[in-house]
């Protein structure tokens, strides 16, 4: 491969991202409005990626799925959320809730739920953030005691994507009080039936109002000891990991927003006129376009990068996983908000879908991690 093929998408993932932008005209941007408008979960988008294999193609051929690479997985989920945010965290979710056992599960975990996820039977969703521990993830209180053969989990979880739809959930949980701080926590399978477990209202919230966000809660919830993931004490270490790869993968999600508002401006900026003339004629609103796309582009391209740095295991992936995340979300919430200026008043109505675009993009510099700790994160990769 020559250098200057490193900087093309080879033939396959550009026929995935034809693929998957005719799935997601097709099949979710009719419904996204109205997912939008009532809060309610896009099963029109879960059933239309399930359909094409595209709700979680991370997951392996040897578990049954179709085994994209990390750029190919982003891909994906930009080009979903190019049309609907919400419907993107069908795969960012089961990826993020997947990723603990695909890093650190054992062959009986791993053979017990990927292939019900790689197949569409299931959904699994991410516990790790509390009410007093969001960005201090250290301090979380969930606890998980042994007794016998079993876990018996207490506590509560926030701000949980895709709860009450996913049947599985990745939680992690204070094994040893006493122990080490980072050092005394553990990773666990949770099932949505498990005797204890129960979920709360979903969150009234500013966008992504298509996926659910709900509290999880343990009460005294017995779970099987075979449902652990990696070795006692280090649920920290692999939740710390997991966001590693999967903080790409919301990097990739904010540049569809991006792209998806950049292009219903131009389409608007072309059609409207004032003064006799197309709006896009003029100098003001063509160095606007400009920056837009430009700043676009170099998100996509961080993304890209991060990914190909994901795929490989990369020892700078946090530094570039962070970095891509947080330069997409600042960016994505940059476009948005210029492209309702761009629409005047009809950008501030619900007749366009740029207001939706806006509200949704603002999420991403808040979840997997603020854009403010991502900062701290990349300050102490540089200074290692």
């Amino acid at each position: 491969m020559s250098d200057f093929e490193l900087y093309r998408l080879s033939d396959e993932h550009t026929a995935l991202r034809e693929a998957v932008r005719e799935l997601a005209e097709d099949k979710i941007a009719p419904h996204a409005a109205d997912v939008d408008e009532r809060s309610r979960f896009p099963h029109e988008a879960y059933d239309a990626l399930r359909a094409a294999e595209f709700h979680a193609p991370h997951i392996g051929e040897e578990h049954g799925g179709v085994g994209a690479d990390a750029l190919a997985t982003c891909i994906v989920i930009e080009e979903v959320a190019r049309v609907c945010a919400a419907s993107s965290l069908i795969p960012a979710v089961n990826k993020l809730g997947t990723t603990p056992l695909m890093l650190a599960g054992s062959a009986d975990v791993k053979n017990r739920y990927l292939p019900e996820v790689a197949r569409g039977a299931a959904m699994f969703s991410y516990g790790l953030s509390e009410r007093e521990a969001g960005s201090d993830t250290a301090s979380m209180r969930t606890q998980a005691r042994s007794d016998g053969d079993e876990w018996v989990l207490s506590g509560q979880k926030t701000w949980i994507t895709n709860a009450g739809q996913s049947q599985y959930y990745t939680v992690m949980a204070v094994t040893d009080p006493d122990g080490p701080r980072g050092g005394n926590v553990s990773a666990f399978v949770v099932h949505a039936d498990d005797p204890g477990f129960s979920i709360s209202e979903p969150e009234r919230k500013l966008g992504i109002k298509g996926s659910p966000t709900c509290e999880l809660y343990f009460d005294e919830c017995r779970i099987p000891g075979d449902r652990l993931v990696g070795d006692v004490g280090a649920g920290l270490k692999i939740a710390l990991r997991t966001l590693d790869h999967t903080r790409v993968t919301i990097g990739a999600q904010a540049v569809g927003i991006a792209q998806g508002a950049l292009d219903n401006a131009l389409a608007y900026v072309k059609e409207r006129k004032q003064f006799g003339q197309a709006i896009a004629d003029f100098q003001g609103i063509q160095f606007m376009l400009a920056d837009m796309a430009m700043k676009l582009e170099a998100a996509r391209q961080m993304v890209h990068v991060a990914a190909a740095k994901s795929e490989r295991e990369d020892s700078d992936l946090s530094f570039f996983g962070a970095a891509a995340k947080c330069y997409a979300s600042d960016t994505a919430m940059e476009i948005t908000t210029d492209a309702v200026q761009l629409l005047g008043g009809y950008g501030y109505t619900r007749d366009f879908p740029l207001e939706r675009m806006m509200r949704d993009a603002k999420i991403t510099q808040i979840y997997e991690g603020t854009n403010q700790v991502q900062r701290l994160v990349m300050a102490r990769q540089l200074l290692k």
